[in-house]
């Protein structure tokens, strides 16, 4: 298809009034949405005067049968939210006063940090731990949390058990 002069005015008529790429090509005929882009743009037409909006439809609203019933909200009893465990709030010095560091820490010592580990004051917990589990028994309840379901809230700690997580 050639691009004559009839068919340029016409497609730079179409083009000002507002007419996307697409209701152009489809008036032209025999020319396709991408052609008449590239036409547009090798002929340097600049945007249009008034940007094309599609016809708009209302939407029809559902006969009454078959909408969906508005059911009264039904007050639920509210559960009771377990309590966090118990957690040490420091760690437990070593039969020599010291903490336990990475160099002291053994097999069956709890391996929970505690502090930061860029400062001088940085130790582990320290405790017992049962077998080979790497956790005492109450930093073991904050690692190994069961899966809540969705929605349940998580209970909020209290300021000691967050002092014992920094």
């Amino acid at each position: 298809m050639a691009w004559t002069d009839e068919r340029v005015e016409l497609l730079t008529k179409l083009w000002t009034d507002g007419l996307s790429a697409s209701q152009v090509a489809k008036q032209l005929g025999g020319v396709t949405r991408n052609a008449v882009i590239g036409k547009v743009h090798r002929l340097g037409l600049s945007g249009r005067a008034k940007p094309s909006q599609p016809a708009r439809r209302k939407a029809k609203r559902a006969p009454a049968k078959l909408r969906p019933a508005v059911l009264p909200k039904i007050a639920r009893p509210k559960r009771a939210v377990p309590t966090a465990p118990s957690i040490p709030v420091g760690a437990k010095p070593l039969p020599s006063g010291e903490f336990a560091t990475i160099l002291t820490i053994t097999e069956h010592m709890c391996k929970w940090p505690i502090g930061d580990p860029a400062t001088s004051s940085f130790r582990f917990c320290g405790r017992g731990t049962e077998k080979t589990d790497p956790y005492c028994k109450a930093h073991a309840g904050l690692a190994y949390q069961p899966a809540r379901k969705r929605g349940v809230a998580r209970p909020a700690l209290s300021s000691v058990q967050r002092r014992a997580l920094r």
